[in-house]
């Protein structure tokens, strides 16, 4: 569909820029103490994510001018290549291994985290799928295909292991059936054998166990399994209304782990305050109420379903990782969209951008 061409979210774009710019600055102020020790380099993690903010960027850019359309074409490729990359961690000599966890690929020097690749391509075949109307009213052949293909991910992913990111992906996509008009009884049914399904899998592995009984209670193991949610409350309450001053953290003194990537929020609202968190917390609202209205405006089934995923991806992974940070849900290695420190990350979710502000050209109010 071609149809009318008008100019993009403005809004959207700029909220975009401010959280991409304030995640360059405070990967920075996060990480320069831990890049001098282990890098010899206190600019170490500021040029690489000024360099994949580049790249995510220039994705961003190409992604805006390509018709949303166009992406329904090469959707079921982008489904076969996520589960070829979800398979090649596992393979040895490919898949990096950090903290026990398979997540990446290294090629080179570089590391590639296929789920990343995973919340984009899932999006874009979710939204394709379901575009042509009518079928999600359908449990056999609209609700339980993509249900399938996403089963299918979410057990590549939860092997190695990441229960956060696949946690996150799976309530996307439910956020997209239901706006595309799954029925409430369908809703229900997943849901149904959704839950016991999450619980057996917290109840099978331990590591999961004691993340949720250092999430009731933290200070009872307060050196190992509570020990991320306690400094990251003894990160937030020093910051007060205004903070401690941009540079001036000091649980970023390998007190916080993590500081410049999971925990970035912390460091945020330890040197910026009240006031820095806050605000950081208006540019996500900001950012999903502009997505939603795309979504709400879009002149076809695709743009709406692809503007809620994309949207939703980046809503959902704000809320559990501020969630975590806060010490109001387990710990679960979930990264904070567009400002904390990773490469395919930053990349995937300004390609997704790029995809919301061509959608945008499109709406039917301005």
């Amino acid at each position: 569909m071609e149809g009318r061409s008008g100019s993009p979210d403005y809004i959207l774009l700029g909220v975009t820029g401010i959280l991409l710019g304030i995640g360059i600055i405070m990967v920075f102020s996060a990480s320069s103490i831990i890049s001098q020790v282990e890098y010899g380099d206190s600019y170490f993690f500021l040029k690489r994510q000024s360099v994949w903010a580049f790249l995510g960027l220039l994705g961003m850019f190409i992604a805006a001018k390509v018709n949303y359309w166009k992406w329904k074409k090469i959707a079921l490729f982008m489904l076969v290549l996520n589960f070829i990359f979800l398979a090649l961690v596992f393979v040895p000599g490919l898949g990096r291994q950090v903290y026990g966890a398979y997540r990446w690929i290294q090629i080179g020097g570089i590391n590639f985290q296929p789920s990343e690749f995973t919340k984009l391509a899932l999006i874009i075949f979710t939204a394709a799928y379901l575009a042509r109307g009518g079928i999600v009213k359908s449990l056999t052949r609209g609700v339980l295909p993509p249900i399938f293909l996403l089963g299918v991910s979410f057990y590549l992913i939860i092997r190695q292991p990441d229960m956060g990111t696949a946690v996150a992906i799976s309530t996307c996509i439910m956020i997209m059936l239901f706006v595309a008009g799954m029925k409430w009884s369908h809703l229900f049914l997943l849901g149904a054998l959704t839950v016991p399904i999450g619980i057996s899998l917290v109840l099978q592995s331990e590591y999961r166990k004691e993340r949720l009984l250092s999430f009731v209670n933290p200070w009872e193991d307060h050196m190992e399994t509570g020990y991320q949610i306690i400094q990251s409350l003894y990160a937030l309450g020093p910051g007060g209304f205004a903070g401690v001053g941009l540079g001036q953290s000091r649980q970023k003194f390998f007190y916080l782990p993590e500081p410049h990537n999971d925990f970035i929020f912390a460091i945020i609202g330890e040197e910026l305050g009240f006031l820095g968190a806050a605000f950081v917390l208006i540019l996500f609202f900001v950012f999903i109420w502009r997505g939603l209205r795309i979504a709400a405006y879009s002149p076809d089934l695709l743009g709406s379903l692809l503007a809620t995923g994309i949207t939703s991806i980046v809503g959902i992974q704000a809320l559990m990782n501020i969630g975590v940070v806060t010490a109001s849900i387990p710990v679960t290695g979930i990264n904070l969209p567009l400002v904390s420190a990773g490469g395919s990350s930053l990349f995937f979710t300004l390609t997704g951008v790029g995809i919301l502000l061509n959608i945008s050209k499109h709406i039917t109010k301005n």
